[in-house]
């Protein structure tokens, strides 16, 4: 089952390559302008993302699955063989496929890969208990 913050991820990671968010409901499309800022989301894309979390019935061009259906049981999300980026499955084994099926110049090496922000005091930290771990360790 994904998690609200791969579902976020997800969205963040296809918004960064111009896929917008279809809403039935007022028949309207959402794709933020900017993504990140710095190592956080954008105040845009967080804004985006409280409208979608309270209208779950939106799905990303290109796919069928609703944000309430990524966030059931039934579905996970993980990385596409063809291009790297997040796409839904179905646990259940159903087929389908990745957003990235419509796009015909995708991937595209010669721009940067989307990604989601970096917290480096959170990597350091980690870092720093990892070599700290090894000292102790080979202390013994």
């Amino acid at each position: 089952m994904a998690t609200v913050n791969q579902v976020k991820q997800y969205l963040a990671y296809w918004f960064q390559v111009g896929k917008p968010v279809i809403c039935p409901k007022g028949d309207r499309q959402i794709l933020p302008t900017t993504v990140l800022e710095g190592n956080q989301y954008s105040p845009d894309f967080e804004a985006c993302w409280q409208d979608l979390n309270a209208n779950r019935d939106c799905y990303l061009q290109g796919t069928t699955q609703t944000i309430a259906d990524l966030l059931s049981e039934r579905w996970d999300i993980a990385n596409c063989p063809r291009c790297t980026m997040p796409m839904p499955f179905d646990i259940v084994g159903l087929k389908n496929g990745c957003p990235c099926a419509d796009l015909t110049d995708w991937p595209n090496v010669n721009i940067p890969v989307p990604h989601c922000p970096h917290y480096a005091r959170e990597q350091l930290s980690a870092i720093h208990k990892r070599l700290r771990s090894r000292q102790h360790h080979s202390d013994l």
